[in-house]
């Protein structure tokens, strides 16, 4: 069902989270927006019918994910604006491990944003993601060591 009072209520409820899984993704502000607005643009032309608000939340984040994936295929895609001018971090060392994120691959830094910021478990990563269980508990490990490594030089 189309009514624009349900779907100004999902933007509000859920713009920041989508957002802020955007701009983890692809680094730009400006991207990150469109990919926000083509989410909810989906969910307009689609109209699925949600059981509950983490179902239509589940349902918005994967399509958002989908779109970011979808972005940073693309070959005209550039990357111009850098996470940490996006992404306020309160102190240099936050800005570091910003830093250290930013330098991840994108599937890394995307399962990283949606297990720490949004506090998604395994499970719910996958099916937001489309991939494995198996694969998500991998690429958490991977970034995380990853992410170890940069930070430990950074750190010592």
């Amino acid at each position: 069902m189309n009514d624009p009072d349900r779907l100004e209520e999902l933007i509000r409820a859920h713009q920041d989270t989508l957002y802020r899984a955007a701009l983890a993704i692809l680094g730009d502000a400006q991207e990150a927006e469109d990919a926000v607005q083509d989410a909810f643009l989906r969910r307009w032309e689609k109209a699925p019918d949600f059981e509950s608000g983490e179902h239509a939340k589940a349902w918005l984040l994967r399509v958002t994910v989908n779109g970011c994936k979808s972005r940073l295929r693309a070959p005209w895609r550039r990357r111009t604006a850098p996470l940490t001018d996006a992404y306020p971090a309160d102190g240099p060392e936050e800005r570091e491990t910003l830093e250290a994120v930013r330098a991840l691959p994108a599937a890394d830094r995307a399962v990283i944003h949606l297990y720490y910021y949004e506090g998604y478990q395994t499970a719910e990563i996958a099916a937001i993601t489309g991939q494995r269980e198996g694969t998500v508990r991998s690429r958490l490990s991977r970034a995380r060591s990853r992410l170890r490594d940069l930070l430990k030089g950074e750190w010592e």
